[in-house]
């Protein structure tokens, strides 16, 4: 599997680390079982953030939950069985205060991943974090840094790197091969997103901390769709589909293409912001409060745009007309989906038994010598044997920074030039200054 420096530099601190046997904490050495193994702190555990909760408490036991809201609270230890009932917090910082936390999850909303993931490794934690990782490029770097820093396990939740039946494996293996050409170009059809509002402002439910909720971003009466399951349609806490379905298709093209440890040269195209790419990149820079436009939806919900890498490889970024990843080149193509894998190659590999055989010997090579299986018991098999996950860190960084740099794009309607070295603009000031975004004190993070 291609890795880059800072990939292989963390790998060799890890094994230098493991040069004596890994000690497991009290929890890890006992038996892995419904009420014993490791101890799992589940924040953010709402939606999807429960799922994962759930997944990584049968490898141990729940020993803490928070959330900002009780409600989701109260239902994710509902859903608990046969152990006792854990405490509850709404301060991540308290929770992590207890000594028989091993893992913690993170599925809160995009905006506070980076704060929690942080003070979780600083902690001696290993952590599962959904995705997309950060809110902002210099979040990414910042994780980086720290992760380098602490030497934790990390896997991010990016599942088609493991599940989806191996087709994201298996694309990228074909592509990797040569089979479709040197020079490819992936298409990422990641959908539209929807439009609405303005929304009423009502007083939030009395089982949700509102203003802990917002954390770092800028004070804002409460509105039900701010919240919960459509936070994602609001540039204040993640970036609309470009992060949410890109965050998962940019990540498999970039890694098929080679540049999962880079990034971007140039970065073009246009798209609909539908409270008007003016107003929301003044609300963004922060010189326009949020309350200064109109209270609706602000993510893009059509866009057309080009990334260029030095490689030479390129990949396009639309929302549709379907959702999957097109990579072609002058000797072939194929089309890859969470449902399918479909094209020539694809069908001449099926059709050759020894094909199949390289095939499957060729996805094993990308999972780092292991045999795939769930995302989650990766994440537990490296935290046992100390070694690198599928969705690392860093291949994430450079992903998901890809999807931040189409966002700003948008938001200034021009081309951009990237230096993925440096991890900064060229010669664009203004475009250097939206890496990272003013936060509200006293949520400010801290690396």
């Amino acid at each position: 599997m291609h890795r880059s420096t800072n990939r292989r530099r963390f790998l060799q601190g890890s094994l230098a680390a493991a040069a004596t046997p890994y000690v497991f904490t009290t929890q890890q050495a006992k038996a892995q079982s419904a009420n014993d193994g490791f101890g799992v702190l589940a924040v953010g555990v709402r939606g999807r953030g429960g799922g994962v909760g759930h997944q990584a408490t049968r490898y141990g036991r729940c020993v803490a939950v928070c959330d900002v809201d009780t409600t989701s609270a109260d239902k994710f230890i509902n859903g608990l069985r046969d152990q006792a009932k854990p405490p509850v917090f709404k301060d991540y910082r308290k929770a992590l205060e207890q000594s028989d936390i091993d893992l913690v999850t993170i599925g809160t909303p995009d905006h506070w991943h980076t704060a929690i993931l942080i003070a979780a490794l600083k902690a001696g934690k290993d952590v599962y974090c959904e995705k997309p990782m950060t809110l902002t490029i210099d979040e990414g770097k910042q994780i980086c840094k720290v992760a380098k820093e602490t030497g934790r396990v990390i896997q991010v939740g990016t599942q088609q790197r493991t599940e989806m039946g191996q087709r994201f494996l298996k694309a990228v293996a074909i592509a990797k091969s040569g089979r479709l050409g040197k020079k490819l170009t992936a298409t990422c059809m990641i959908g539209s997103a929807p439009s609405g509002g303005p929304f009423p402002v009502v007083d939030p439910p009395a089982t949700l901390d509102w203003d802990f909720w917002l954390g770092q971003t800028p004070v804002v009466p409460y509105t039900k769709e701010r919240c919960h399951s459509s936070f994602r349609w609001w540039l204040e806490y993640s970036g609309g589909k470009m992060t949410d379905w890109g965050a998962h298709h940019i990540d498999i093209a970039q890694w098929a293409l080679g540049d999962d440890d880079t990034g971007p040269i140039s970065i073009e195209g246009e798209g609909v912001l539908p409270q008007g790419r003016e107003d929301t990149l003044a609300m963004i820079t922060g010189q326009k409060k949020p309350t200064d436009i109109p209270n609706g939806y602000n993510t893009a919900t059509r866009f057309d745009l080009r990334l260029e890498f030095a490689s030479g490889h390129t990949i396009i970024v639309r929302h549709g007309p379907d959702n999957g990843i097109l990579i072609e080149g002058d000797k072939g193509r194929i089309f890859v989906s969470r449902g399918r894998i479909t094209g020539k190659p694809v069908e001449e590999i099926e059709a050759d038994e020894s094909q199949r055989e390289w095939l499957d010997r060729e996805v094993v090579k990308l999972y780092n010598g292991r045999r795939p299986g769930s995302h989650m018991q990766n994440f537990i098999d490296c935290v046992q044997d100390r070694s690198q996950p599928i969705s690392d860190v860093f291949t994430h960084h450079r992903a998901v920074s890809s999807c931040h740099l189409c966002n700003i794009t948008l938001l200034l309607g021009r081309k951009l030039q990237w230096d993925p070295a440096k991890e900064d603009f060229v010669g664009d000031p203004q475009a250097s200054s939206m890496v990272a975004r003013e936060q509200r004190k006293p949520y400010v993070i801290e690396a």
